[in-house]
This record gives C-alpha cells, sequence and structure tokens, in this order.
C-alpha cells in the first residue's frame, strides 16, 4: 500500500482531485501486479519501431517508420535483469489499460545529464512514437513530455484543440489524439525519475475514475525506477 502521506503529497502537487481510495485501490492491485509470475512475451521487448524525425529531429514524421528499430539494450549493465524488468513494465501498461481503454499509454525514464538530459520510451502500447524527448527547457515549450520531465508538475488535458489555443505545449505524434494524461514519477522526496504519457481520440476522456489508475501507476512504478539496472553514468 501507498503511504496516506506520500499519497496525500502528490494528490496535492499535482492538483488532482480524486478519490484516495480508488488510488489505494489501484494501487494495490497493481503492486499484485509486479509480484506475480509473467510468461515471457512473444516479442522483443528492448526494441521497438518509431517514426523517423525531421532533419532537424524536431517532429516525428508520423506515417514514415525508421528504418531500424530503437534499441534499449545499451541502457543496461544486465541483460537478464533488465529483460524482467521490462517484463513488469509491459505487465502494469496492459493491466492499466485493460481498466482505462486508452489509445496510447507509455512509461518513460529520465537518464543523462545537463544537455544530454531525455526521457527515453521504456514500454508503452498503442501507435509508434518517438523514443526520446530532451529534458530541455527550449524542447519543454512544445512538449508536455519535456515539461512535466523536467518540473514534476503533472498535467491532465481534457481538450488539445482548446489547451493549444491556450497556448498550452503539444507534441503532435498523432493527430488523431484529443486528450491526454502526463504524470510525473517521483521519489518520496520529489526527484523526478520518468513519466508515464496516456492519450486518447475522445475529448475528455480521463475521468476521475481512469486519473485514480494513472496515478496509482506513477506511485507504483517509484521503486522500480529507482532500482533500475542502467549502465553506470546514465
Amino acid at each position: 500500500m501507498i503511504p496516506a502521506s506520500q499519497l496525500a503529497d502528490y494528490l496535492s502537487v499535482q492538483g488532482l482531485d480524486i478519490e484516495r481510495v480508488e488510488v489505494q485501490i489501484a494501487a494495490l492491485t497493481l503492486s499484485a501486479v509486479l509480484e506475480v509470475p509473467k510468461p515471457n512475451p512473444p516479442r522483443d521487448l528492448f526494441r521497438y519501431r518509431v517514426p523517423k524525425l525531421s532533419e532537424d529531429g524536431a517532429c516525428s514524421l508520423i506515417e514514415e517508420l525508421a528504418d531500424e528499430p530503437y534499441d534499449l539494450t545499451p541502457l543496461f549493465e544486465e541483460h537478464e535483469e533488465a529483460h524482467a524488468y521490462l517484463v513488469n513494465l509491459n505487465a502494469l501498461i496492459d493491466s492499466v489499460n485493460q481498466r482505462i481503454g486508452a489509445d496510447w499509454l507509455g512509461i518513460y525514464r529520465a537518464v543523462g545529464h545537463m544537455d544530454d538530459a531525455r526521457l527515453i520510451k521504456l514500454a508503452y502500447t498503442g501507435r509508434e512514437s518517438r523514443a526520446e524527448f530532451p529534458l530541455t527547457h527550449a524542447f519543454a515549450e512544445k512538449s508536455n513530455n519535456s515539461r512535466v520531465g523536467l518540473t514534476g508538475w503533472g498535467v491532465v488535458i481534457d481538450d488539445i484543440a482548446k489547451w493549444q489555443e491556450m497556448g498550452g505545449s503539444y507534441y503532435e505524434c498523432d493527430d488523431k489524439v484529443k486528450s491526454e494524461v502526463c504524470l510525473p514519477i517521483c521519489t518520496p522526496t520529489g526527484a523526478v525519475l520518468g513519466i508515464i504519457d496516456a492519450e486518447s481520440s475522445e475529448v475528455g476522456f480521463f475521468t476521475p475514475e481512469r486519473q485514480a489508475w494513472l496515478v496509482a501507476l506513477a506511485l507504483v512504478l517509484a521503486e522500480p525506477m529507482l532500482n533500475l539496472p542502467l549502465v553506470e553514468g546514465l
């Protein structure tokens, strides 16, 4: 169970009005997912297809996939331990999305330092999308992922078109997306370890009930993110 004070602090900092009991129930369910044995997935968890990027790297070319898949193996020290870790991340995504039915849901880890700091997508379900988001103030001006990763303040967008009209940042990977939730994964002291991002083709899709599962996912991921077997120096 998530400590009551930690849950209350997270909801307060993120400005979310969600029933704490619902979050705790979801968190208990997801914690149990981490504990049970899991079958070996049929797909390669270390590699996934990504869209091509524009020449300046600023935009994804949504309809064009890169020739080579993105490869996560350089991130990890131990392949076997990392494989078990990725199995758990994918199981959590599957479990959450069975409850909320988002069109896209992904987990990112923050790595690197200073100008090399970035978010790397470790697991997801949905359409192919960009693998890395720079953690720079310049990129945060157009990307919620980068902004949340930099600030530790999440965002719930009920209507992306209206959000953009008001000057809100949004990195468009899929023009069908109408609503989004992006939340930080934090240590108990508030340091940002990564983010989760969820998207839907429906306006106002992320009700408080669905948000409760996403908050639970962000909170349950904190400990695994701390124990991620990254290559030293990342």
